[in-house]
């Protein structure tokens, strides 16, 4: 009987309660971030790359290396619009930032959870008193910039 405590001590548990799955991954290689669109402020690639690796380092135990990886994520910025949504008499009420980004994902030890080209998006709206500017220098894009972050986390090792 004794043994039998002795030997379920010596087994390994693994239980996650953060609901992400990277199997036997241990390093993450996140490219720089491509701004095929040419919008939004002149550091947004390096914005969004820099909020991948931060959230992914904070939220596994993963390491993010500069080369071959168990983990591969790229993504391309394929749109920014800043665009009138609500319009009153004549005039914009409201403004639509919407961005684009499309991700590719590689699990080298398991290639089920290989991501092709998958587009995620999102919006926030804001009063037509506020120009683009003052939006991006507002912080108007940090909202923007976290769920699309969180939600390619989730995609690409959370499978949500």
């Amino acid at each position: 009987m004794i043994l039998c405590f002795l030997l379920a001590d010596c087994r390994k548990v693994n239980y996650s309660f953060s609901g992400i799955n990277i199997g036997d991954a241990k390093t993450i290689y996140i490219a720089n971030v491509y701004n095929n669109v040419g919008g939004g402020p002149s550091n947004l690639s390096q914005i969004f790359t820099e909020n991948l690796k931060d959230y992914y380092q904070k939220n596994t135990p993963l390491k993010i290396v500069n080369g071959e990886a168990d983990l591969l994520l790229e993504a391309t910025i394929t749109g920014y619009t800043f665009l009138p949504t609500a319009t009153g008499v004549e005039q914009a009420q409201q403004n639509r930032l919407s961005i684009n980004v499309q991700v590719s994902f590689t699990n080298t030890l398991d290639e089920e959870q290989n991501i092709k080209n998958q587009s995620f998006s999102f919006f926030r709206d804001f009063p037509a008193a506020q120009s683009l500017s003052q939006v991006e220098s507002g912080g108007g894009l940090t909202p923007v910039i976290d769920q699309i972050v969180f939600d390619i986390f989730n995609k690409s090792v959370a499978n949500w």
